[in-house]
């Protein structure tokens, strides 16, 4: 027996409204729907159009792909398991970075990700956020600008971020990959 494909979406919806500091009021009012509805929405109790899926990605600063993509869970492991085969797709895969979810939603206070930076690729312009991040590199070479201060890793190295603006950069032949958690949740 599967789950619903929206079983944790409006948990995800509720939990990432509450990161951005929106109320239910607020966010309805921005999209023109009642209060009722996106509360009905956030409960799994009714399904979004995609144009009202697409409105609360825009609204949230999230890639509307996160919100699909939701494989078929079995329902012993919903909220539990997440396999490599079901891992869904995050950020905006700009600039040769690919993040995918490995946390079984975004209800917790970190999520978990495993990235991927493609070869010659790097962040398009230094980030700055209001989050603790540590990281582990499992594979490749990353290099690392934190606080401006540069560094190159190897596999088994980890880092840690604490709000200090930072940016990867793999000017190697071969992809990096690295799981990143992150709290509180930025998707």
């Amino acid at each position: 027996m599967s789950t619903p494909p929206s079983t944790t979406l409006g948990a995800d919806l509720r939990a990432v409204r509450r990161m951005r500091g929106l109320t239910l009021q607020e966010m309805a009012r921005q999209m023109d729907r009642s209060v009722g509805w996106l509360s009905q929405v956030e409960r799994d109790l009714s399904e979004p159009s995609i144009t009202d899926l697409r409105h609360m990605a825009a609204l949230l600063d999230i890639p509307v792909s996160s919100l699909f993509g939701r494989p078929d869970t079995p329902l012993d492991e919903a909220g539990l398991i997440v396999r490599q085969t079901a891992r869904r797709p995050i950020g905006s895969r700009q600039a040769g970075l690919v993040e995918e979810l490995l946390s079984p939603d975004l209800t917790d206070d970190f999520e978990v990700v495993h990235c991927t930076f493609a070869p010659h690729s790097r962040i398009g312009e230094p980030v700055s956020r209001p989050t603790q991040e540590v990281g582990y590199l499992i594979s490749g070479r990353l290099d690392l600008i934190i606080a401006g201060k540069p560094f190159s890793l190897t596999p088994g190295d980890s880092f840690r971020i604490r709000g200090e603006t930072f940016e990867w950069i793999n000017p190697h032949d071969a992809p990096a990959q690295a799981i990143w958690v992150i709290a509180p949740p930025v998707y």
